[in-house]
Formats: C-alpha cells, structure tokens, sequence
C-alpha cells in the first residue's frame, strides 16, 4: 500500500510545482524582480520548509543524524541530483551576477560550514553548536540582504505589466502550490521511511539518502517545472537558494534547540557537499550549464550513492 501512496503523492507534487513556478514568475514580473532572486528567496526558501521542518524535530527528539544528515543528504542532492536532471532537460544559463556572488557565497558556508563541525576555530569534540549556529544565522541575514539589494538589477528582469487581478492570482498559486508541495512531500517521506525501515538501514544512512531526497522533492518538482518552462535562472536560484538556506538557516536554527552532532556522517559526506558547491561554479565559468555539464554532475552523484550503499553494506 506504501507504494501506492507514494505515486499518489508523486503526482500531487508535480502538479503543486507547476502552481508554485508559475505564480512566482508573475511576481517576479509585477515587482521587476529578477527570476534568480524570486528562486533564491521565495522558492528557495518555501521549498525548504520540509527540510526545516525535518531538522527541527529531529533536534527536538536528540536526533542529530536526522538533522544534520537532512541537510547534508540535501545539499548533495540539490546539485547533482536536481541541479543536473535541469540542465540535461536545458542548459541553465548562469550570469555573471552568480558568479561573482552567489555561487561563490555557497562555497564559501559549505566550507565553513565543514569547518565549524570539525572545531576547527575552538577545538574540542566535532559538532555545530549554539554559537556556530549563530554564526550561520548571520551568513543567513546577510545574503538575505544583499539578494534583496540586488534584486532589481537589469539582468533578467522582465518588462512585462502584470495587473493586480494577475498579482492576488500568482500569490495564491504560491501559496496554494507551496502548502500542497510540502503536504504531498511529508507524506511521500513518510511512506518512503517505512519501506527503508523494513529493509532495515540506519538513521543516518535514511537521514543522508531517503530523508534528504524526500525533504528535497518541492525544489525537485520546481526546478524541473521550471526549466521545461525555460526559466533557468528561476531554477538556479532555487537550487542556490535552497543550499544556503539549508546550511545557514536550518542548522543555525537546529543548533539552537539542541548541539548537532553525528558519528554516522563522515568527512566523505562534507567533501561531497563542499563539491557539490564548487562544481557549478567551475562548470557553469563560461555562462552556462550544458547538458554535458548536467551529465557529469549525475554521474557523480550515482558515484556518491554507490559508495554510501557500499559502505552501509560493509
């Protein structure tokens, strides 16, 4: 019956990221904000909520494989997972404003993000505590700040007139998209969880694999709508967005409810995520990710699951 659940669901995913991609365009429109920023913020941010969420009750219950694992699981899988399959589908154009910011911005949290678990700064045993935690809310409230600053630069911005009767209808295709897209998600995880268990795998093998593809199925479901809808830069900022959001935002938070700490998660998983960060910005140097670009990052995220079921079958 699991199984069942799972494509019903499947389907109230795809369905909800159409009404989430579309109406986010029509605010981008009405606001003359850039498709990246509307990504960035508004998708980005709404389709990190299950990750959030997740992390959150797994600090509340002590489970820092759950919480941090998530976010890891999540990072790898928004690149070379979703940020892949977009590009195979069509070439995300990546402008010079990623360049020099955004993209350089999230390799620089997952490097200290990296740094901070190993104490690198304090010493003493591994972990994201409260004030680590802090530090990451800032980088938080900082690209906030400088998104929004930025938003409304010349490049990509549409010069479209949309009404408010188009603006109350976009705002309720988001709001709308959004709440279906984290319901349907919640319950495709749970169902996918059940049939982990039965197979009998651990908590942080479910967190970094099941759980952290699951938490990631709205920007999955979004940046795929909107790259057949050739809106790559809406689906580049979705992916950017959700990474920063993830490591900044979540953990910060996480590690405030409680210290995050996880022998099950090696210095192989923060590796991956650290490459996960720096791969489109060597990749997409030229202005673009092609599709052998999308290929390759694939290729090395079947690589990075084959070494975890290896290793969790060892």
């Amino acid at each position: 019956m699991e199984y069942i659940y799972l494509l019903i669901c499947l389907a109230a995913i795809v369905f909800s990221a159409d009404w989430l991609v579309a109406g986010a365009v029509t605010i981008a429109k009405r606001f003359k904000i850039s498709d990246f920023v509307i990504g960035a913020v508004i998708v980005g941010v709404g389709t990190s909520f299950p990750e959030l969420v997740v992390s959150s009750i797994g600090a509340f219950e002590g489970n820092s494989d759950i919480a941090l694992g998530n976010v890891i699981g999540s990072n790898i899988f928004n690149v070379l997972g979703i940020l892949s399959l977009t590009a195979l589908i069509m070439p995300v154009e990546v402008l010079k404003k990623n360049r020099r910011f955004d993209l350089p911005f999230c390799i620089a949290l997952s490097v200290l993000t990296l740094l901070l678990v190993f104490n690198f700064f304090v010493g003493g045993e591994s972990g994201i505590g409260s004030i680590d935690g802090l530090v990451l809310l800032a980088f938080f409230a900082l690209f906030m700040f400088f998104s929004l600053k930025g938003g409304k630069n010349k490049e990509q911005v549409s010069d479209e007139v949309v009404t408010n009767k188009q603006l109350l209808l976009g705002i309720g295709k988001v709001v709308l998209g959004l709440s279906t897209l984290i319901i349907s998600s919640r319950f495709f995880l749970d169902n996918a969880i059940l049939i982990a268990q039965a197979w009998g795998v651990n908590n942080a093998f479910i967190a970094i694999t099941l759980v952290a593809c699951g938490t990631s199925l709205p920007e999955l479901a979004a940046s795929l709508v909107a790259a057949a809808k050739k809106n790559t830069q809406l689906a580049l900022g979705n992916v950017i967005g959700s990474n920063i959001f993830n490591l900044s935002l979540i953990l910060g938070a996480a590690s405030q409810i409680t210290p995050l700490t996880s022998s099950g998660i090696t210095f192989v998983d923060y590796a991956v995520v650290i490459f996960a960060a720096v791969v489109p910005f060597v990749l997409g140097a030229k202005g673009r990710l092609n599709r052998w670009s999308g290929a390759f990052m694939f290729l090395c995220f079947v690589a990075y699951n084959a070494y975890l079921i290896c290793s969790q079958m060892s």
